[in-house]
């Protein structure tokens, strides 16, 4: 009995994702919402859709400027400086898309999400992305 919730219990904590990873996923999945934003773009609710994907952007990337602004993180100060300068651009961003929302104006929004999240993933942004075509 105890071998058998110990295997199982080892089999979890061998599988479960780093921290970059979950940052990464995190960032995939609000690209994801983003580009089906974008995508349909006509269909009767992408109001809610939209601001259902944005909020989730949103609180992401507060997440992070929590994470990077805290005096013991870990990355080098320029990094970090870089990284809240992209911060800010995307607040400035999803605010200019929530006061007159357009579709092309998601697209720096998701590619940034893309590459970052690629970037913790070691992972190509494309294997990402969504399955429907453009």
């Amino acid at each position: 009995m105890f071998a058998s919730a110990r295997r199982s219990y080892e089999s979890g904590t061998k599988s479960a994702p780093s921290g970059r990873e979950l940052e990464a996923a995190a960032l995939f999945k609000a690209s994801r919402q983003l580009e089906m934003c974008r995508q349909d773009w006509t269909s009767p609710d992408h109001e809610r859709r939209l601001d259902e994907a944005l909020r989730y952007n949103q609180r992401l990337w507060t997440f992070f400027q929590g994470e990077w602004m805290a005096e013991d993180c870990p990355l080098p100060a320029n990094l970090r400086a870089n990284l809240l300068r992209l911060s800010a651009f995307v607040d400035r961003r999803t605010f200019e898309v929530m006061s007159d929302p357009a579709p092309d104006s998601l697209r720096a929004l998701i590619e940034i999400n893309r590459q970052i999240a690629a970037g913790l993933s070691d992972s190509t942004p494309e294997a990402q992305a969504p399955a429907r075509s453009v």
